[in-house]
């Protein structure tokens, strides 16, 4: 019942937090008529659809469950609007990536919607797209150091730090001032070249680190800092060894380690794996993101106990009404024009908003949802 609470608590505040969810918008970019009403939306895309356009979406890699599902959503709902789609995957090679974008820019797509693979490596076929005139939306993942990026989709990444922080907090019962109790925690984050990266490990740490100056968090491998936590590609098998040497090194002699932050599913499950190979003592928390299958299984079973959902159907969904804007000289849906900036100034973004999922309301969020079939969770 605590757990439960605590999570209708903390999905309240959020949604309470945010400018708006994805369905609407408060905000928009110059440009033409507004994108804001439905209706004119809808007469939008079927104009823009009977014209032939063609997107190129651009996805990072099939090795992770949340890039798969995205890539599908997103060429489902586009094909649905009428469009024609060239869908790509990059197997996480950032050269593959430049070419399959310079193809798709050769194959004459009207816009392009791009998750990099690295943030600051597509600088020579971006300059490509904007000598096209060919719009860019940064999905997810903000493409830097590029003038030719025309809008940002993503969720609200500072946020979703926020609630794994908070989550840990709340749990725990923490008190800045009451240091009668202390904890151990250990700190997974995420790629280096994911400019979202950063804004998770700063949003977790912008509710923690009131607590390590205290003392109340003691990070026993006093590895603290963004460079000294990431993780390369996200991979599940960089965290699992990088936690089994932290188990090994600093809690071999049945010190108990209390808290797992971690900043999303691929590496909670390294650090979930690693647990299990080496680790005796009472069962830490262990925070994530995506609600990735296997972790979900994994936070029923006990073993993660949170995970932030983005529902990248919503996200899908928001993109392709900010197609149809641009490819209609709309004005296209934006509610967030102060915080992401790429190296070339403010980009116009579109934040989403992020939910809580635990064992308590999973159903509720993933199976009633249609996100997942109750079969996919057994």
């Amino acid at each position: 019942m605590k757990k439960k609470l605590l999570s209708l608590l903390l999905t309240g505040a959020m949604a309470a937090s945010m400018f708006v969810g994805c369905g609407t918008s408060t905000e928009t970019t110059d440009g033409g008529a507004s994108g804001g009403d439905a209706a004119q939306t809808t007469e939008s895309s079927d104009a823009a659809a009977s014209t032939g356009k063609k997107v190129g979406v651009s996805m990072p890699t099939k090795d992770l469950q949340r890039w798969n599902q995205d890539g599908a959503n997103m060429q489902e709902k586009l094909e649905a609007a009428g469009y024609e789609v060239e869908l790509q995957y990059a197997s996480n090679q950032t050269d593959t990536q430049v070419n399959q974008i310079e193809t798709m820019i050769n194959d004459g797509c009207d816009v392009l919607v791009i998750a990099a693979i690295e943030s600051s490596s597509l600088g020579t076929v971006m300059d490509k797209a904007k000598e096209n005139n060919i719009p860019v939306i940064a999905y997810d993942r903000l493409i830097m150091n590029s003038d030719a990026v025309s809008y940002y989709a993503t969720f609200d990444n500072f946020q979703v730090g926020v609630v794994q922080g908070q989550y840990i907090v709340d749990t725990l019962g923490l008190d800045v001032n009451d240091t009668s109790k202390t904890y151990t925690m250990e700190i997974t984050a995420g790629d280096p070249g994911d400019n979202n990266a950063g804004f998770f490990y700063n949003g977790a740490m912008s509710i923690l680190q009131d607590y390590i100056d205290a003392g109340i968090i003691e990070v026993k491998s006093g590895q603290v800092d963004f460079e000294d936590v990431a993780t390369a590609s996200w991979a599940t098998e960089k965290a699992q060894s990088r936690m089994d040497s932290i188990l090994s090194n600093y809690y071999s002699d049945g010190t108990n380690l209390d808290i797992c932050l971690c900043s999303n599913d691929s590496t909670a499950l390294g650090v979930e794996n690693s647990l299990a190979a080496n680790y005796t003592g009472d069962y830490p928390i262990v925070t994530g993101q995506d609600c990735d299958i296997e972790n979900t299984k994994n936070m029923i079973a006990g073993k993660q106990s949170m995970s932030v959902f983005k529902d990248t159907r919503k996200l899908a969904e928001q993109v392709v009404t900010m197609v149809g804007q641009i490819l209609n000289n709309e004005k296209v849906d934006v509610n967030d024009e102060e915080t992401y900036d790429n190296g070339t100034g403010i980009i116009p973004s579109y934040l989403c908003t992020p939910e809580f999922a635990d064992a308590n309301n999973y159903k509720e969020l993933l199976i009633d949802s249609g996100y997942y079939t109750e079969d996919q969770l057994q």
